[in-house]
């Protein structure tokens, strides 16, 4: 058995110390980093219940519950961070990261103690892959909050919108790492390429302005 609340306090304490000590600047930073933590570890035990509950096997659990679950679980502090500060809309995207980092980081960190860091190879694709998969949510629906609540007429729409395609991608993700073979290290690859066409893609649209 993995005690993942224990996981969980190993890696927030330090954070906690960190944000006590770097002041009221970069406190929230640090309260996003244990939230997409918190989040990832409520994920995990909604995702049993609900498997439980419906008794889904081991492919509907991955590709039908885990996605939605998680996706929904990550945007909620970030609603909350929108309703209650309303902060700059270049201040969203960053935090919508910060959440989807801390969560991978969690995630890997509990998958390697389950399952063991013997496989480098695996485990570097599987960290990479991951940790992509989860930031690039991550930008989709942080970019896309930036945009839409700053029309009050989009706000519910574009939320679930942008909610439906993080899981979407999360849902296709998942799909293809449960296939196994050579498609798994497709999914791993997937993720880490379309960041990387993503970025070169701002850094030519910079440039030519």
């Amino acid at each position: 058995m993995t005690y993942i609340e224990n996981i969980f306090i190993c890696m927030v304490s330090p954070l906690l110390v960190a944000a006590l000590c770097m002041g009221r600047r970069q406190l929230r930073r640090f309260l996003f980093c244990i939230a997409g933590m918190g989040v990832c570890l409520l994920s995990a035990y909604i995702n049993t219940f609900l498997a439980a509950v419906c008794q889904a096997d081991a492919l509907a659990a991955t590709a039908e519950i885990a996605p939605v679950v998680e996706e929904t679980m990550k945007l909620l502090p970030l609603v909350f961070y929108l309703l209650v500060f309303e902060p700059e809309s270049e201040k969203i995207k960053p935090t919508a990261i910060t959440v989807a980092l801390a969560f991978a980081t969690f995630e890997n960190v509990c998958y390697l103690i389950q399952n063991g860091a013997d496989r480098f190879s695996f485990i570097f694709f599987r960290g990479f892959g991951t940790g992509a998969m989860h930031v690039l949510c991550g930008l989709i629906v942080g970019g896309g909050l930036a945009y839409t609540w700053r029309r009050t007429w989009l706000k519910v729409a574009g939320t679930c919108g942008l909610l439906g395609a993080a899981i979407t991608l999360h849902a296709i993700y998942n799909l293809l790492i449960a296939y196994g073979g050579a498609v798994q290290y497709i999914a791993y690859a997937l993720p880490v390429l379309l960041v990387a066409v993503g970025r070169w893609s701002v850094f030519r649209l910079s440039r030519k302005q």
